[in-house]
């Protein structure tokens, strides 16, 4: 999978987290493993331009995607197995952003996040236009971005486990740690 990231806002935002929690979308959402995907922060006025010359609305907004191939989630049982495509770009206004989580009571991290899915559901055809496709779009977002931050928790847990336990083997002469 090929993800490039471009930090053009001026903010200095986590790269890494907005990479994994893209890549844990592609993975859930069966997206072949050898897509492609770009990412670009900006700053407010450049998103106001992007909003303006693409969606005809006033002023800045926090994310705007732009997909490239058509694709469907899972593709069509009576399909051939899907190849790598490019699924598009995803534009993140940090700083707008930060407002957002503010007014929300939540930090900009998990803000980010939350736009970030929020894009790729968009690269992958859904949308919120209507309220039923509001619905399965918030739904499907919610549950992805539980199920990040769970797995995120995993791993985190698991570290501790392990490093504990390498600390335990270590006392007992087990195992050659620094600590021992």
């Amino acid at each position: 999978m090929s993800i490039e990231i471009s930090n053009e806002s001026g903010m200095d935002v986590s790269e890494e987290e907005l990479l994994d929690v893209a890549r844990f979308v592609i993975a859930r959402m069966d997206v072949h493993p050898a897509a492609e995907l770009s990412m670009v922060l900006v700053d407010l006025d450049t998103m106001a331009d992007l909003h303006v010359r693409w969606m005809d609305l006033p002023g800045p907004t926090d994310v705007m995607s732009f997909p490239m191939d058509e694709l469907e989630p899972g593709g069509r049982p009576d399909a051939p197995e899907p190849g790598p495509s490019m699924l598009g770009d995803i534009v993140l206004c940090p700083q707008f952003a930060a407002d957002q989580a503010v007014k929300a009571g939540h930090p900009v991290d998990h803000e980010l996040a939350l736009l970030t899915v929020h894009g790729m559901l968009h690269l992958l055809g859904y949308d919120h236009a209507e309220p039923e496709e509001e619905k399965e779009m918030f739904g499907l977002q919610n549950q992805l971005l539980a199920e990040w931050y769970e797995e995120v928790r995993r791993a985190e847990q698991e570290a501790l486990l392990a490093a504990r336990d390498r600390k335990l083997l270590g006392k007992a002469g087990f195992v050659d740690t620094p600590e021992s």
